[in-house]
């Protein structure tokens, strides 16, 4: 009997699935790039039952692979090819611990879907601002793991950033655990940070406190064009002070997504009557009665067309209208799938430097990758652009994106890092990316990860091969 099966002969067989068809599920990535395998699946109940598999695999040197909702682009939450690891979802855990209204908080397993943390706070009149695309199936567990960030940054910041508590079980079994919500806490290391981002390598986070805002009264959806890519900054500064910094989402996209998009669902439709060469979502929201809020933005729209810095606007005159325009958004990455998929650049640099990466970069697409469709469109209002490029429609895509690989996307990197950005904005470093992480993380960094890798983790058995080794 191998190490494997005699550590799974401690396991309750409750939680232990061996079904290689319900395996499958688990072991390909979100973006279907990896395959791995496993010999089991663990699917514990509780915050007990991940401890007794973690201190069981501890005992007999076998790796665990947390496993959320499956999301992760940089195949985070994938096991190696090996088989020598196993799968651990969380997916049974995802059960609401706390609702403090008075606090704005609340406490939940690690293993809630997003959306129904989101609407346990909805039906107690207050918002959970954490909102992705990959909601209704992305975990809260997942979400700390990678820091995820979505549309909303801009007001709230990321996952970190709501995150007051976690509850941990560390690679030996035990148990750290500091739950209570408060958003004062000066008694030490803030050792929550710790695991937040680490993408399961340094613990299985098992539970979450999180802050909660008060449920917006009203909001406001306005879709723009502009021409001048350069004044990006621009609007933003004036859409925050005009409205009092009720801004939660400026998102941007590019002409050529949306054109991307309209020629693969003909069923959609254009918002503006006049065209733009570029885009911009703009979303307030407050809580406030008094406020309002639709007369603010109707005013400024009308001060940003007189001043030239949009050519064309609308406000959404219904929630329906505002879901289409938000529809239009996040429909983006499909539309590039129906044109062969694209080679993704997830970035960040400063707000105030993001147009001039947006034109630089897209002058090196234009002079090394000859034909190729630039998709480029994100949360513009905290500095990340999705720096997508698609094969021309006369090109193989695959053999196209293997040389824009290849040949173009380090001179991208190489371009962000100059201009002091990162090559991992939201996405997380997972399996993929742990080259770009040696080459362009900060100085001494990754050497400071190891030497926590190798503190916490000393047997390297957390889901091994992501991120960094020790």
């Amino acid at each position: 009997m191998d190490i494997i099966q005699k550590a799974l002969a401690m396991l309750p067989g409750e939680i232990v699935t061996r079904d290689q068809e319900i395996i499958a599920a688990y072991t390909t990535d979100f973006r279907c790039q990896y395959t791995g395998a496993t010999k089991a699946l663990l699917r514990p109940r509780n915050t007990s039952e991940v401890g007794h598999i973690v201190r069981t695999c501890a005992e007999f040197g076998v790796p665990l692979v947390p496993h959320g909702g499956n999301t992760s682009y940089c195949t985070a939450a994938t096991p190696s090819q090996s088989g020598d690891e196993l799968v651990v979802s969380l997916e049974r855990m995802n059960r609401v611990r706390d609702l403090d209204t008075g606090n704005l908080s609340v406490t939940a397993d690690a293993g809630i879907i997003l959306s129904e943390l989101q609407r346990t706070a909805d039906d107690a009149g207050l918002l959970l601002p954490l909102s992705l695309g990959s909601q209704h199936s992305c975990r809260i567990g997942g979400n700390l793991s990678t820091n995820a960030g979505g549309i909303s940054v801009l007001r709230y910041g990321m996952a970190r950033d709501l995150t007051l508590g976690l509850e941990v079980v560390l690679p030996d079994g035990s148990l750290y655990s500091e739950l209570s919500p408060l958003r004062k806490n000066n008694s030490g290391y803030d050792v929550k940070q710790l695991f937040i981002g680490a993408e399961g390598t340094l613990g299985i986070i098992t539970a979450v406190s999180l802050k909660l805002a008060r449920k917006p009264s009203q909001t406001v959806t306005a879709f723009l064009a502009i021409d001048e890519i350069a004044s990006l900054a621009e609007i933003l500064g004036l859409a925050q002070v005009q409205t009092g910094e009720s801004i939660t989402s400026f998102e941007y996209i590019s002409g050529t997504s949306l054109q991307l998009l309209l020629a693969a669902r003909n069923e959609l439709r254009h918002p503006l009557q006049s065209r733009g060469s570029h885009y911009v979502l703009l979303e307030a929201a407050t809580a406030s009665p008094v406020l309002n809020l639709k007369e603010t933005v109707t005013g400024l729209l009308g001060e940003l067309l007189e001043r030239g810095l949009v050519t064309d606007g609308t406000i959404a005159a219904s929630g329906q209208q505002a879901a289409d325009f938000w529809h239009l958004r996040e429909s983006i990455p499909e539309a590039e799938v129906h044109h062969g998929g694209s080679v993704k650049h997830d970035i960040a640099v400063r707000t105030s430097r993001l147009a001039a990466f947006i034109q630089a970069a897209s002058e090196i697409v234009k002079r090394d990758a000859e034909g190729a469709v630039l998709s480029v469109y994100g949360h513009v209002g905290d500095g990340n652009v999705h720096f997508n490029i698609v094969a021309p429609p006369t090109a193989p895509a695959v053999p196209f994106k293997r040389q824009l690989e290849r040949d173009v996307s380090p001179k991208i990197y190489r371009l962000a890092a100059e201009m002091e950005g990162t090559f991992s904005a939201e996405y997380g470093i997972g399996r993929v990316k742990m080259d770009l992480l040696e080459r362009y993380g900060a100085g001494g960094k990754v050497e400071l990860m190891r030497r926590i890798k190798s503190a916490i983790d000393p047997s390297g058995t957390m889901n091994p091969g992501k991120i960094v080794i020790p």
